[in-house]
């Protein structure tokens, strides 16, 4: 089987059947992502406990770009600590632009299979908004645990738990101004 081949049935597989499309019940950072220019909306919902995440789901629509990266994102960073998470999305953005070497290629596993997605610049987008996405949300984190003030409401109204970042739906309207 060549190696093109390979690739499009592994992000058809994570875009058919994710493993990590689903909301979590006590997640605690939710944040929406959105691609305009293709209409891919997703929101990230991470568990993070002390440095490491420890679980990581999304929900949303889009494209089977958007879905599968997001998916395989997702398999990725669950364990792993949040600077490791970083230096993951990194690597890709890297793999995008050319500019990652083979072992960081080689340890984004399937995630690997976007790295011709450069040649189809509208597509670009669509693979890296899941990494952009939890890369803004665990650039958020303090090194205490604490999420640094920033221009999003935050309320316990929005989630269970009073997760550090609304859902989408709430939109900063009355339950954030409890």
């Amino acid at each position: 089987m060549e190696l093109k081949q390979l690739y499009r049935e592994i992000v058809n597989e994570h875009n058919l059947h994710p493993s990590h499309k689903k909301e979590i019940d006590e997640p605690t950072m939710v944040l929406n992502g959105v691609n305009p220019s293709c209409g891919d909306d997703i929101t990230l919902e991470l568990v993070i406990k002390g440095d490491v995440i420890e679980d990581a789901a999304f929900v949303g629509s889009g494209c089977a770009i958007s879905q599968a990266s997001a998916d395989m994102m997702c398999d990725l960073i669950i364990g792993q600590s949040k600077e490791k998470a970083l230096e993951l999305a990194d690597s890709f953005m890297g793999m995008i632009k050319g500019t990652a070497d083979r072992e960081q290629i080689e340890e984004l596993d399937e995630s690997a299979a976007f790295a011709d997605i450069s040649h189809m610049p509208a597509r670009v987008k669509c693979a890296v908004l899941g990494w952009r996405t939890m890369s803004e949300m665990v650039q958020e984190i303090n090194k205490d645990g604490t999420v640094r003030e920033h221009n999003e409401s935050r309320c316990g109204a929005c989630s269970s738990n009073g997760a550090a970042v609304c859902k989408p739906a709430c939109k900063g309207s009355e339950c954030c101004n409890k």
